[in-house]
C-alpha cells in the first residue's frame, strides 16, 4: 500500500499479469543480489507525491546503482551520500538559473513534497549494473503512470532530460501540459544543451501563468 490516492489509481495496474510477473522477478532479485533502492523504498516517489498534487514530472532512467545512493526518487540521493555527477550538474544549472547556492545535500525530497514526481523508467537496479532491470516490465508500469498523469485536468510540466526520457514524449498528448526537454545532465552530454536550458525558471513561469503555486527549488 502506497498510502494515498495512488493505491486506487494503480489498483488495476497492479492486478495485470505483467506486473505480477515483474513482482515475482523483483522479489527473487532482492533475495539473490544486491538491489537498489531498499525494497521498502521502491515506490517512494508515489509516497512523497500523490497523484492529486502532481504539478511537475522529472523523468529519469533507472536508480543510481552505487552503494546506498538511491532513495526511490529520480536523480536524488540520500542525505549524507556524495552527489553523483548528473545530480551535481542539475544543481549547478539550478544555481545558474535561479541563483540558489549549490547544496551539500543531494536529497530531492523537498521537491517531491511540493508535487514534483521524480519518476524513473525502471524503479530498481542491481548494484553496479546500470539498466540491469530494464526490459523486465518496469517500463510498462511507468508508461502507464505517465499516461495516467497525461489525463489530469490540471496542467503539469514534464521535464525530459536525455533520449530515454524524450522517448516518452509520445505519451504526453494532452495539450494543457507543458514539455521541457534537453540533453541529459550527465557529464557526457550536459555541455550539449543542458547547461543554460533554465528548466527551473521555465517550469515556475508556466505554473504561475496557470495560477499554480510555483516550486521552491532551493535545497537547504
Amino acid at each position: 500500500m502506497i498510502g494515498n490516492d495512488w493505491d486506487a489509481i494503480l489498483a488495476s495496474e497492479f492486478d495485470k499479469e505483467y506486473f505480477k510477473n515483474l513482482q515475482e522477478f523483483i522479489i527473487n532479485e532482492y533475495k539473490i543480489k544486491t538491489v537498489y533502492p531498499k525494497i521498502s523504498e521502491i515506490f517512494n516517489t508515489f509516497i512523497h507525491t500523490s497523484y492529486e498534487d502532481i504539478k511537475v514530472v522529472i523523468l529519469g532512467q533507472d536508480p543510481y546503482h552505487g552503494e546506498n545512493e538511491a532513495e526511490g526518487l529520480s536523480f536524488s540521493v540520500k542525505t549524507g551520500i556524495p552527489k553523483p555527477p548528473s545530480l551535481t550538474n542539475i544543481l549547478t544549472e539550478l544555481n545558474s538559473d535561479l541563483g540558489y547556492p549549490i547544496p551539500k545535500n543531494g536529497s530531492l525530497v523537498p521537491w517531491a513534497n511540493q508535487g514534483v514526481l521524480l519518476l524513473n523508467a525502471s524503479l530498481t537496479v542491481v548494484k553496479d549494473t546500470p539498466k540491469s532491470h530494464s526490459g523486465k516490465g518496469w517500463e510498462l508500469f511507468t508508461d502507464a503512470v505517465i499516461e495516467l498523469i497525461n489525463k489530469k485536468t490540471t496542467p503539469v510540466v514534464f521535464v525530459l532530460w536525455g533520449s530515454d526520457a524524450r522517448n516518452k514524449k509520445s505519451l504526453i498528448t494532452n495539450k494543457i501540459h507543458y514539455i521541457i526537454e534537453s540533453p541529459h545532465p550527465s557529464p557526457l552530454s550536459a555541455y550539449r544543451g543542458f547547461f543554460g536550458s533554465k528548466p527551473f525558471s521555465k517550469t515556475n513561469q508556466f505554473l504561475e501563468k496557470n495560477n499554480i503555486k510555483p516550486v521552491d527549488w532551493q535545497i537547504k
